[in-house]
């Protein structure tokens, strides 16, 4: 039987420097085999390791529907994620995974698509993002609301220049510094909401940010009548083992790990209460 604390290795193949302090690494594993049997769904995350330092859980930034490879989008904050960043195509690191349950793509089918990030929480969106426009078809309009604290720390710069010249799909983008080049809205991301007028019978939110921006952008989507459910985001806990053994990532009754990372904002209310 595998064993699933034991990591299987994966190269790294390329390396972009997205911000000062954060890379996006495409890693794809040693084993074709392997390569082949790792099926992931948006929202899902995998425990990278470096050998001697341990483990980290890293969101999964990449669309499964690019099969060659798979993309993680990491910020150096810790002895892990800096040792990454060390790295360069070529080198080796372990990976298991992956975990959590992901986003709804399939429940959320033929439904109008509201993204509302913040900072480096666009990165698990984009995994969603990028697999629905590779399924445009299937999902009605699509709308992305992203801030960034300056301009110089917007993430996916050209992703974004992309998406905003991609038909039936609409980009709006804010700082809450501006600099001398910056031309666009400036403010918080709730102030991009003025620029939009979403169904919300026919719209699904989902939500990835810093706490302080979500418990905002959460006030402004019930405020345009969202319900609960259709409001959807993800947890941020220290997922250590990431199959539910280790206890480091529950809440109140949940195992963050296993039963999250993406809940919607009816079981993010009932965990709240359980902190």
């Amino acid at each position: 039987m595998d064993n699933a604390y034991l990591p299987k290795i994966a190269k790294i193949v390329d390396v972009q420097q997205e911000l000062t302090d954060v890379r996006t690494f495409s890693l794809r594993f040693a084993s074709d085999q392997d390569q082949d049997d790792f099926h992931y769904k948006p929202g899902q995350f995998i425990e990278l390791s470096m050998l001697g330092l341990g483990e980290a859980p890293i969101s999964i930034s990449s669309s499964p529907s690019r099969k060659s490879s798979f993309d993680i989008t990491v910020k150096a904050i810790g002895s892990v994620t800096q040792a990454l960043h060390a790295q360069k195509p070529g080198s080796l690191v372990g990976v298991r995974g992956p975990y959590g349950n992901g986003f709804p793509v399939d429940e959320v089918a033929g439904m109008d698509i509201l993204f509302v990030g913040g900072g480096i929480g666009l990165a698990p969106l984009r995994s969603l993002l990028v697999n629905l426009l590779d399924n445009r078809s299937s999902y009605g309009r699509i709308t992305l609301l992203y801030g960034a604290r300056t301009p110089s720390e917007l993430l996916f710069k050209q992703d974004l220049a992309a998406w905003a010249m991609t038909e039936g799909m609409e980009v709006h983008t804010t700082v809450d510094v501006a600099d001398e080049s910056w031309t666009g809205n400036v403010g918080v991301v709730t102030t991009l909401f003025a620029k939009i007028s979403p169904d919300p019978k026919q719209t699904i939110a989902f939500v990835c940010g810093p706490p302080v921006m979500f418990r905002f952008v959460i006030a402004e989507l019930l405020k345009l009548g969202f319900s609960d459910d259709r409001i959807i985001s993800t947890l941020e806990r220290y997922m250590k083992c990431g199959i539910g053994k280790c206890g480091h990532c529950c809440i109140g009754h949940k195992y963050v790990c296993v039963d999250g990372p993406v809940f919607n904002y009816r079981e993010i209310k009932t965990l709240q209460e359980e902190i």
